[in-house]
């Protein structure tokens, strides 16, 4: 590949001379010793210094630059012989000469670099001639190798030629590291496009994955942002559930890719650094950065979500509680007042004693302490209520309702109470008034049903008069005693007044009396009847004095008509007598 002199056309000695010098020169400029070679021996046709020039030109063109593991030359181009026949049976290079002689050596480096031209297991080391001659013919026809040996002539040589066998195997080294650094520039093009072509699969794998992981991310914050409270503690466990499941189950692969996304990318853009080619660059939106953006916001929303089903959750735990709180207050409740507005409405004092009111009020007040005992757990149900609906509870319409109809039916109560309070208190003042009309009426009755008692003993005696005189008397004591009915029946109307007082004292407030006075057994009934027969002894008693009168004034008549003439007829007895 370098350019040498422009050789001269002349046919003369002196140009011969000049160009073999040029070609001289050249060979010195590249570092090559010609000791005693000049360009006039060459011209003129010397053997011995041309064969050597050509060796020399050999040694430095072919030989000197072979380099095998830190050796040169004759000692490099050895070592790569018996590196390269190294696997072969019956191939053991130590030297260029006798080696050489079976022609293994030669086909053992043929077959090791193209297999495919040797078929080495069939050749046989008994038969050198048939090997060398195989080994030349395969050089020649397949590597460009010229056939530089004659087989015949190494086979019945003692020792071949040395220089000869050298410059013949090196051939074969420039052959096949010509070949092998076609195959390694081959090698790199396709390590290149390996290279490129993996560093598109890797872009490509990065686009996949990042548009996969954002979706995901887009997808799922939405869901973790989703604040909507459900209704039960039992709905609720359900969605913790569902995020332990995200946080065990569904998150953890996506950690892996956001890692291995990340890394990709790092290798990718040292690939591509390494290789002198521009950095990736994502499609907008995809940049390791932008991925890291959303996972913040999916960290930051999985960590308020979190924050929100366990506060969602003691809420709920906390509404139960207080739910089933309120229902065995209210229920506690209800049952204490079931049958209370039944027993406020019933009137079992209108036919009630004075005594039986009194313990009913007793009774009653003991009622109304028991209420006001219970006045604390209607504020509590109501309290309760209301934090229901402050924590907003599902079921707080239910609750509004059932607390409503607690607190209407406990002011029902709290009415009916009062109501009975003063229907009981107003009862008991009526009754006191009854009570002490019935008093009155026993302390007037009484006398009176004895005066008439004694009165009709009286118009009912039998009398036995002698005299007018005595008819009289009795006629005036009855006059008397007549003199005295107008004013007993005053008494006795003031004394039914106050009987038809307190009866119309119960009728106007509907209080049925239970019976007759607690304090006499003297009825207006017995009076009005007393009365009546006081009435109807009166005039029989006036008749029957009256007729006694009569009686007793005949008599009278007789007894003067009886002494007159015993006036008479004395004396004429007396005179008959003496």
């Amino acid at each position: 590949g370098e350019r040498l002199p422009k050789p001269e056309r002349g046919k003369m000695r002196v140009h011969k001379i000049n160009n073999v010098n040029k070609a001289l020169d050249f060979i010195a400029s590249k570092g090559v010793k010609l000791v005693s070679i000049g360009a006039e021996e060459i011209v003129d046709g010397n053997a011995k210094m041309t064969l050597g020039m050509i060796w020399t030109i050999i040694l430095r063109f072919a030989i000197q630059d072979i380099s095998v593991e830190e050796t040169s030359a004759k000692e490099g181009l050895l070592l790569w012989c018996q590196r390269k026949t190294a696997p072969y049976k019956n191939v053991n290079v130590q030297n260029f000469h006798i080696s050489w002689k079976d022609g293994l050596a030669f086909n053992a480096l043929i077959h090791r670099h193209r297999p495919e031209l040797i078929e080495y297991d069939k050749l046989r080391k008994d038969d050198p001639v048939t090997n060398l001659n195989n080994a030349f013919e395969v050089a020649e026809k397949y590597l460009d190798i010229p056939k530089m040996l004659d087989a015949e002539d190494i086979v019945n040589t003692a020792r071949p030629d040395e220089k000869a066998i050298m410059t013949y195997v090196s051939s074969f080294y420039h052959a096949f590291s010509g070949a092998q650094k076609a195959e390694t520039a081959a090698n790199r093009i396709c390590k290149v496009l390996a290279v490129n072509q993996e560093n598109e699969h890797l872009m490509e794998d990065y686009e996949k994955l990042a548009s996969d992981l954002l979706e995901w991310i887009k997808r799922t914050i939405p869901w973790l942002e989703d604040r909507s409270p459900q209704k039960t503690i039992q709905e609720m466990q359900q969605k913790l559930e569902d995020f332990r499941d995200y946080r065990r189950v569904h998150k953890p692969p996506k950690v892996q890719e956001k890692c291995q996304l990340e890394i990709n990318f790092n290798t990718l853009q040292t690939k591509l650094r390494l290789s002198n080619r521009p950095a990736f660059m994502p499609s907008e939106g995809k940049m390791v950065s932008d991925i890291n953006t959303g996972w913040q916001h999916l960290e930051q929303a999985e960590k308020g979500y979190e924050e929100w089903l366990l506060n969602e959750i003691r809420r709920l735990e906390r509404l139960d509680h207080l739910a089933e709180k309120f229902r065995q207050k209210a229920s506690i409740h209800e049952a204490w007042t079931d049958g209370k507005e039944t027993m406020l409405k019933q009137k079992d004092y209108e036919t009630a004693t004075l005594s039986d009111i009194k313990a009913l009020i007793r009774k009653h007040e003991a009622f109304e302490s028991d209420l006001a005992a219970h006045q604390d757990r209607v504020e509590q149900i109501a309290a309760i209520a209301q934090e229901l609906n402050e924590l907003d509870y599902y079921d707080s319409p239910n609750v509004n309702a059932r607390c409503q109809k607690i607190c209407d039916q406990w002011d029902v109560l709290g009415s009916l109470t009062h109501s009975r309070r003063e229907a009981l208190e107003k009862t008991e003042k009526q009754l006191e008034t009854i009570d002490e009309l019935h008093l009155e009426y026993a302390k007037r009755a009484a006398p009176f049903n004895n005066w008439m008692e004694s009165a009709m003993e009286d118009l009912q005696d039998m009398f036995i008069v002698h005299t007018i005189e005595e008819i009289e008397g009795l006629i005036a004591a009855h006059d008397q005693f007549k003199s005295t009915l107008p004013d007993a029946d005053k008494e006795r109307e003031a004394i039914l007044g106050i009987q038809r007082e307190a009866q119309r004292i119960a009728d106007f407030n509907s209080i049925k009396l239970s019976g007759n006075n607690p304090y006499t057994s003297v009825t207006p009934q017995i009076i009005n009847s007393k009365w009546e027969r006081v009435q109807q002894l009166v005039p029989k008693r006036d008749h029957a004095l009256l007729d006694e009168q009569s009686k007793q004034q005949s008599n009278e008549h007789l007894r003067r008509q009886f002494a007159s003439q015993a006036n008479i007829v004395g004396p004429w007895i007396q005179t008959k007598m003496e």
